[in-house]
């Protein structure tokens, strides 16, 4: 088991101890493209290393893990792992992972624990885990801490109430969501049934309540008026009803998670499409 580290310090050196090439005690390049923060609350935690083992070779990065435990007794404790992968021409490309396990207060002021931990001059990706506890300390420190937010809201209870709160962040950070990026496929098969679709009243989606509120929002926002949602719960997005007739099936296979984060990881600019549907569900 690794040892755990108690200082941002400890975390350098050890950093700097793995990135020995140990045949010939030469240090091994960083070719590192973003930071990628997870916050990762307990009950999330097996999915997210589920989902980060998948991406390491595809966004060589430095991934910092938040596992927050503010009920906890204060405390900062630390793992780091360094993955190293051939890249042709006897080259390696190594990712650097930071599990940091943080409570108490700590918990609270998690930006004041990252910032030392981000590579400069490279992009900032957060992945919240979950519900965001929109207007709280935490979160809100974070999202003034990186350029893109990334969630799945998938992953929220109450919808679509809580769309409003994320609407109100648009234009303090680039949003992606992984629950819209979960109907990529469906949206062009829609809109490739102009003209008859102009005239939609209600649709009724099969799948999770993100998928079904999302897709409303988005064709209210294109056509500019109401249009009434119905919806079938499903774990995954299964078919679409457009007045009563069901829309054909749009070709290929859904993407894993982590192909969908993936993907996120490569947008760098605000989603205006998305902005707009999420602002329509509400």
């Amino acid at each position: 088991m690794a040892t755990a580290l108690a200082s941002i310090g400890e975390i350098e050196r050890e950093l700097g101890a793995q990135r020995i090439e140990p045949a010939t005690g030469e240090p091994i390049q960083r070719m590192s493209v973003m930071t990628h923060i997870a916050w990762v609350p307990e009950a999330w935690e097996e999915a997210a290393e589920d989902v980060l083992a998948g991406l390491a070779e595809r966004h060589p990065s430095r991934t910092i893990v938040l596992v927050p435990r503010p009920a906890s007794a204060e405390h900062f404790d630390a793992t780091v792992e360094v993955d190293c992968f051939p890249a042709g021409a006897g080259r390696q490309v190594c990712t650097e992972t930071i599990r940091l396990h943080i409570g108490g207060t700590r918990a609270l002021a998690p930006a004041s624990i990252v910032a030392p931990l981000l590579l400069p001059d490279l992009p900032v990706f957060l992945r919240w885990r979950g519900l965001p506890p929109f207007g709280d300390r935490p979160f809100e420190q974070l999202v003034d801490t990186v350029d893109r937010l990334i969630v799945d809201s998938t992953e929220w209870p109450g919808l679509p109430s809580p769309y409003g709160r994320l609407a109100e962040i648009f234009d303090r950070v680039a949003v992606s969501d992984i629950a819209w990026a979960r109907t990529s496929r469906w949206r062009p098969q829609l809109a490739s049934l102009w003209p008859g679709i102009a005239d939609v009243q209600k649709i009724k989606v099969h799948g999770t309540e993100a998928q079904a509120q999302l897709l409303a929002g988005w064709l209210r926002s294109r056509l500019k008026r109401e249009i009434e949602l119905e919806h079938r719960d499903a774990d995954r997005l299964v078919g679409v009803d457009v007045d009563g007739e069901p829309a054909p099936f749009p070709p290929g296979d859904p993407p894993d998670p982590a192909d969908l984060l993936s993907d996120e990881l490569e947008r760098f600019t605000r989603d205006r499409i998305y902005e707009e549907a999420v602002r329509a569900t509400v």
